[in-house]
């Protein structure tokens, strides 16, 4: 039998216990694999001068499985945001015309302050959200605030005096 198997033997309670400690209800099987991928990486990496494998394999099991909840959070969040845009989208049509007029001013503005300018008017999302949706920094969505603004602004006085 190989090594891996006897210790995967041994742990198995040791995962599900873990899984029941945290309160996981739902993608059982998921968390489980992630546990077992945890022991195996346990087993590898594990130096027998540092203390016990059965602390070192519950820490280091517990700890990979609290990631996997913390990153499923975290897609969760996302998708949330991303539906209430949609729903938001919905309920704050712009007709045609007021569309094409805001696109209008967004002919001279870079693909990030075109983002902004369509989150912000058309989603009705908020610095937060759309740095939490592009992925970058809420101070980087506030530089394509800035930028954008004062292209639209210039290229209205421009159009004005035309």
């Amino acid at each position: 039998m190989d090594p891996f198997e006897l210790v995967h033997q041994q742990y198995d309670q040791m995962i599900h216990k873990i899984i029941h400690t945290l309160r996981i209800y739902k993608n059982h099987s998921d968390y489980y694999q992630t546990g077992l991928i945890a022991l195996w990486e346990a087993h590898v990496k594990f130096d027998s001068k540092k203390g016990s494998f059965t602390s070192f394999a519950y820490s280091y099991i517990r700890g990979r499985i609290l990631s996997e909840l913390r990153r499923e959070v975290r897609v969760e969040e996302r998708g949330t945001v991303l539906e209430n845009a949609l729903l938001e989208e919905g309920e704050h049509d712009m007709d045609a015309l007021s569309m094409e007029l805001l696109l209008s001013y967004c002919t001279t503005l870079t693909d990030n302050q075109k983002k902004w300018v369509i989150a912000h008017s058309i989603h009705m999302l908020s610095i937060k959200e759309i740095a939490f949706c592009e992925g970058v920094s809420p101070e980087a969505v506030k530089k394509w605030r800035k930028g954008a603004k004062e292209r639209i602004r210039q290229a209205f006085i421009n159009q004005t005096f035309e």
